[in-house]
This record gives C-alpha cells, structure tokens and sequence, in this order.
C-alpha cells in the first residue's frame, strides 16, 4: 500500500501572494468578472486549497469602460430595500455606470465568491477604479488581459 498517492495542503506560510492589474476597456462585464473570482479564490494556482486564502491582489482599472452584451444596457436593473414597507428601488446600470462605475464590477465578483468569513477576506484583495490611474505602483503589479471578447 505505499503506491497510494495524498493529496499535498498548503499552509498558510506557504502562500505566494502577487498583485495583477486588470484594464477593464472593452472586457464584458461577466467574463472579466468570473476570470477575477478565479483569481482572487486562487483555483488558478496549482496548490490551490479550499480552505486558504491563496488568492493574488487584483487591480482593476477603466471600469467605467467596461462592455455589456445584448440589452442589458436597457434592461439590467439593481435591487435594493432599505427594510422599511414600500422602500423597494430599482436602479437601471446605465445610471449606476454614470455615478459609481466600480460597483458594477464589484457587485458582479462579489456574487461569484463564497459567501463566507472566508470570501468576504478574498474579496479585499479586489481593488476597482473607474479611471486608468491606480495608486498601487509600488507593488508593481504584472499586467494581464481578461474577459477580451
């Protein structure tokens, strides 16, 4: 029985942290989006191991410049209630695109990560800016391109 192969846990002191930069110009929403869960979970790792935080930092930048398929320009609607009868609202994304072009982004890899202690520690590790300037030039992030159609 020493032919029997085990599956190898990182640990914590382990882990290899990077930052990647993301420009969001012209990327669908949803494909760049589900590319940046992957990346910030660390399934795109090797060792990758469920119960770590193995994820890399991911700057995004252009959000407001990213691109919707099909109607969802016209059509797309957030939801929000502010837990008080008849205080239900619905916000078209062209508005929200307008006032707060991170929120889009986010919102959309928020839903992919697990909505765990855990997820919500992946998810600061997610930085959006809806210009094309960062302030993270010091950790000099590797520029890589996802959600292209």
């Amino acid at each position: 029985m020493s032919d029997v192969q085990k599956t190898y846990s990182m640990k914590a002191g382990e882990i290899d942290k990077k930052w990647f930069l993301v420009d969001a110009q012209d990327a669908v929403l949803g494909r760049l989006a589900s590319e940046i869960a992957v990346i910030l979970r660390g399934k795109n790792k090797p060792g990758f191991t469920p119960h770590l935080d193995m994820g890399d930092h991911v700057i995004v930048i252009n959000a407001e410049k990213v691109m919707l398929t099909g109607n969802k320009s016209e059509d797309k609607d957030y939801f929000s209630h502010s837990h008080y009868p008849g205080g239900i609202k619905f916000t078209n994304i062209k508005k929200i695109m307008k006032e707060k072009p991170e929120f889009v982004i986010s919102h959309a890899v928020k839903g992919m990560l697990p909505k765990t202690k855990l997820g919500r520690q992946q998810f600061n590790n997610l930085k959006i800016y809806a210009g094309s300037e960062h302030p993270h030039k010091a950790q000099m992030p590797e520029v890589i391109k996802l959600g292209q159609k």
